[in-house]
């Protein structure tokens, strides 16, 4: 028999609900700690039912996708990535809209952009003074060279001039879907943050326009090139092929950046860590300019230290604090039953440092993941849930982990960092998580 969802006195809900959407993390916490791992929140047309238990998550995962909407009246995603994008679809849309891309992220092709993202990485390290010491926002130079790597990586050189564009046209999107819900409400209107974040989109999307004119009048028939294979697909229309290009760049690099900011702060911090990673990417990766064209996966599978490292940032911050779906039906979860219409927010955050599972969730210990019992291990792994999980998993999740192993590997193999001694900041963002004020390190070159 199941129960209703237990939830704080209706008088706490207003202001616990401008607090989530402002500042999610502590909320999110007192909730766990003081309602359980599946909690209710909202009433009327808002309510929401938050999901943080490891098993709880797991089994959301296991569910048919029928039994949840993605593209649901509280999507604010849709403003920015397209209503026909495959992150904002649902049924049968969803599935070939998620195929006609899902080639681009074969093993194979992931292997063969090894040698692409070392060089990138190598040409942002290249842009700091080779003499003296500088402050540096290192968020901003990750999120310069993650861009770069997305765009190569998807389209070739069909798109490669437009990265910085793209880049400068992402910038407002993102500052919106930061701002408190209340604020992303709907309009019409050609006005405010949301008109101009419409804008933008209309300017990204010209360019895309440019670029499928250019493939179709010169195709270089490049299997690599994700906007040719998308152009000659006659079952996707030019509407769809603006929005998953959309995604696959916003998406593809803006979490990722985040992601490798947390790095930087956590491995910052731990002069130990950033001395091991430096000693195993030089003995794995070796000088600059040794040649990178034979790297595969054996070569990501022996920078372990750095895989670690990506692991448990990823567990303590993962990109996304709650990922939002609709339930369809009611549903049961954790002996508790959501209805249908209900938002239900499922969180890696809450996943990722449940007392139940790690020892000691809030230290980074990368080595925790070393001599596990197999049962620690099974517990582990159902409880790391940063790119989700079911069919509707993150479908850029093996890119981003082998992009974060093999860009925080290379930085500190060739560069000394000095954080300031204000310490790892707060969290910014529901949406994407990132640090407050980004990563403002002293930084030298060391080779």
């Amino acid at each position: 028999m199941t129960s209703a969802l237990p939830h704080p006195p209706v008088r706490e809900q207003p202001k616990l609900l401008m607090a989530l959407f402002r500042n999610p993390q502590p909320v999110l916490d007192r909730l766990r700690t003081e309602y359980g791992p599946v909690v209710g929140l909202g009433f009327g047309p808002a309510k929401m039912a938050i999901v943080g238990g490891p098993e709880e998550v797991r089994s959301l995962f296991t569910r048919p996708v029928e039994d949840f909407r993605w593209n649901h009246k509280f999507n604010a995603l849709a403003v920015v990535v397209g209503s026909e994008s495959m992150i904002t679809s649902d049924g049968d849309d969803w599935a070939r809209r998620r195929a006609s891309v899902q080639s681009a992220f074969s093993r194979r092709r992931l292997n063969g952009w090894i040698p692409m993202i070392v060089e990138q990485a190598d040409a942002a390290i290249d842009a700091v003074p080779a003499e003296g010491t500088h402050e540096i926002d290192l968020y901003r130079m990750g999120r310069s060279a993650i861009l770069e790597i997305v765009v190569r990586a998807f389209f070739g050189e069909s798109m490669t001039d437009n990265a910085t564009r793209f880049g400068e046209l992402m910038q407002r999107p993102q500052d919106y879907l930061e701002l408190p819900a209340w604020k992303q409400l709907p309009h019409p209107f050609p006005i405010g943050k949301r008109g101009r974040v419409k804008a933008d989109r209309r300017t990204f999307d010209d360019l895309v326009r440019h670029a499928i004119v250019s493939v179709r009048t010169n195709p270089s028939d490049d299997p690599a090139d994700v906007l040719e294979v998308l152009v000659n697909d006659d079952s996707v229309s030019e509407r769809e092929i603006l929005d998953q290009v959309n995604t696959l760049v916003g998406a593809g690099f803006d979490t990722t950046a985040a992601s490798l900011a947390w790095m930087l702060w956590c491995c910052g911090l731990a002069p130990d860590i950033w001395g091991a990673l430096r000693a195993e990417a030089d003995d794995v990766l070796g000088e600059r300019g040794r040649d990178l064209d034979v790297a595969d996966h054996h070569t990501l599978s022996r920078l372990e230290v750095a895989g670690r490292v990506v692991r448990e940032t990823l567990r303590l911050h993962p990109a996304g604090v709650v990922s939002p779906r609709e339930a369809a039906r009611d549903i049961e979860v954790g002996g508790h039953t959501i209805t249908k219409g209900t938002l239900v927010l499922w969180s890696a955050h809450l996943c990722g440092r449940d007392p139940g599972v790690w020892n000691d969730p809030l230290h980074f210990d990368p080595d925790r993941f070393l001599d596990m019992t197999e049962d620690q291990r099974a517990a582990s792994d159902a409880a790391w849930v940063p790119f989700g999980g079911g069919r509707r998993n993150c479908i850029g999740f093996a890119l981003a982990q082998m992009e974060l192993t093999l860009l925080i590997a290379r930085l500190a193999q060739r560069l000394d960092v000095t954080p300031p001694a204000t310490g790892k900041p707060g969290p910014v963002g529901m949406v994407v998580n990132r640090p407050r004020g980004g990563v403002p390190f002293q930084v030298t070159r060391r080779i």
